[in-house]
């Protein structure tokens, strides 16, 4: 489970609903018309600018950003020296076997890709091409929460101005009482953009992030499979392919024993 999305909402609704209630009650903020026009209109606006083909991922997308899986380069680099070790041990076809027991497909194709004598250039041409059709396909998925996040406040300005128009229309000068009643009726108007601004900034706008975030951890380590890969087709020791793939991850990710002696 995402954690730090869920402490995130947690910490925000929670202190918002604290705000308001220190200030006014709950029911000054809830109105049927303005969630229709909020909800609505960024549902509608976010399904007109995509084909259907993107929108069914999106119930995959929130299935990832709360499953949260975790990349684990250290792991990464570990299995790539022990290929490395294989290779130079045993040779180059040892890792068939290796390669067909490995349950990361991308990591799988490199492997065969060794196995099956190509140069480094072609490998490389290869592998950076499976990445950047990996960067582009996140990219659209990705697109669809920041589309939300900036429609949403959008339509909060749509409703608010829906409710100036009527209230102006019904606005009558010669009576008293029409006078009095612009204060919840303006109060009712604002609630659209609360909502539209909650919207962008607790729910699409974390989502996009926490997505960006798992994409960029997974092709770090399809990075790293890639130097790797490349390493064992030079030819390279192991020792030096471990502090090669070492120095592709930030200082502070580094094993205890790496910083010591630094």
């Amino acid at each position: 489970m995402n954690i730090s999305l869920i402490v995130g909402w947690v910490i925000a609704i929670g202190l918002t609903i604290f705000g308001i209630l220190s200030g006014g009650k709950l029911s000054d903020f809830w109105d049927p018309a303005s969630v229709a026009i909020v909800v609505g209109g960024t549902i509608g606006a976010v399904i007109a600018n995509y084909p259907l083909s993107t929108l069914k991922n999106v119930g995959k997308l929130m299935g990832i950003i709360f499953k949260a899986p975790k990349y684990d380069p250290e792991k990464y680099i570990a299995d790539m020296v022990d290929y490395c070790k294989t290779a130079r041990q045993k040779g180059i076809l040892a890792l068939e076997e290796q390669a067909n027991a490995c349950t990361d497909t991308f990591m799988k194709s490199a492997l065969m890709l060794i196995v099956d004598a190509n140069d480094s250039e072609k490998v490389k041409s290869m592998l950076d091409d499976s990445i950047d059709f990996l960067c582009e396909r996140h990219e659209q998925n990705g697109a669809i929460f920041s589309r939300a996040a900036g429609v949403a406040p959008a339509f909060g300005m749509v409703g608010t101005l829906c409710g100036l128009i009527g209230m102006l229309g019904t606005l009558d000068p010669s009576d008293p009482e029409s006078a009095a009643g612009l204060g919840p009726a303006m109060s009712t108007a604002l609630v659209t953009t609360f909502y539209g601004s909650l919207l962008a900034h607790v729910l699409f706008t974390p989502l996009g992030n926490q997505l960006s975030y798992i994409h960029n951890s997974e092709v770090l380590c399809l990075q790293i499979i890639e130097e790797g890969t490349l390493a064992i087709i030079s030819g390279a020791n192991p020792r030096f392919v471990e502090e090669k793939l070492r120095m592709m991850l930030p200082l502070n990710a580094k094993p205890k024993e790496a910083k010591k002696s630094e």
